[in-house]
Parts: C-alpha cells; sequence; structure tokens
C-alpha cells in the first residue's frame, strides 16, 4: 500500500502529538526525541511531526510517496528521470530512526519530494541528504549553503 507522506515542523511537539492524535483518532505509531510519526490508514497518510524551534509557526519541512518495495523506489527513479524531472537517489540512508532508500525531486515552488522505502528501524536520528536551497532539513539543521546533492532530509518515520 503507498500513502502520502506529510511532514510538518511544529514548535510544541507534545500538543501538536494530542491535536493529530484526535484530529485523526489514532496515536502515534513511532515516537523519539523531537519526533513523532502517526500511520493513518484512513485517508492513507503518514504524518510526521518535527520538533522546530520554540514559538516558530508549524511549517511544511517536505512532502512524499512511502512505498512498500525497493522496486518501486527503483521505477519511480526510472519514471521521474524518464519525464526529465532532475532525481537525486538515496541508498541505504539512516534518517529519522529509518533505514531507507528514496529518490528526491523538487516541484516548481522548490517544494520537496521523496518517494521512499523503509528497509528497517533504525536506533539513531540520523539524517539524509536531497538537493535543496533551504537551510534546514528534517532531522537536522544544515548548512545554508548546501552542496548540490546535500541538504533536507526525507526523513520517513516508520
Amino acid at each position: 500500500m503507498s500513502r502520502a507522506q506529510l511532514a510538518l515542523r511544529v514548535s510544541d511537539l507534545e500538543a501538536s502529538i494530542a491535536f493529530y492524535s484526535k484530529l485523526f483518532d489514532t496515536e502515534p505509531a513511532k515516537r523519539r526525541e523531537g519526533y513523532a510519526n502517526f500511520a493513518i490508514a484512513e485517508p492513507p497518510l503518514k504524518l510526521v511531526l518535527i520538533e522546530g524551534e520554540p514559538g516558530e509557526e508549524t511549517r511544511l519541512d517536505h512532502l512524499g510517496v512511502e512505498v512498500e518495495s525497493v522496486h518501486q523506489v527503483d521505477a519511480a527513479t526510472t519514471r521521474l528521470k524518464d519525464a526529465g524531472l532532475a532525481a537525486f537517489e538515496e541508498k541505504d540512508t539512516s534518517c529519522c530512526y529509518a533505514l531507507q532508500d528514496k529518490v528526491w525531486v523538487h516541484g516548481p515552488g522548490k517544494e520537496p519530494w521523496e518517494v521512499y522505502v523503509v528497509k528497517a528501524d533504525a536506533d539513531t536520528l540520523g539524517k539524509s541528504a536531497v538537493p535543496d536551497a533551504t537551510d534546514e532539513g528534517c532531522c537536522t539543521s544544515q548548512a545554508k549553503d548546501p552542496a548540490p546533492a546535500a541538504a533536507a532530509c526525507g526523513c520517513d518515520r516508520d
């Protein structure tokens, strides 16, 4: 089953967890320090909450499509490249407590999208890289002048 992913950077993680638990009538599937995710069945959604700076308004961190297999990530990579979209691949990346394979593209408004599969759970936060001009990615802060192949994290939270 594929599902859309919405990753939000929130200033008050506990209040956000309480709100989204009520909104979607479910508890987080995974909680770690500064991080929580919800695996929502209906509508099919992976909602990721990443703790940001206190007092900061909630903002979009990144978007994604969670798939079930490495084959599906590889197929998406080929399809995206064939469609003329610049794609950045990551294999066996540890990000946000999960080992993943993924491919990144950006929408016309520079919004980062990932197609990813979670291969295993991880004990550390980690981070992954995506070509992006933002000064922060999910999981960790980053340099303001990222290299072309490094910047925001695509952090799936299994």
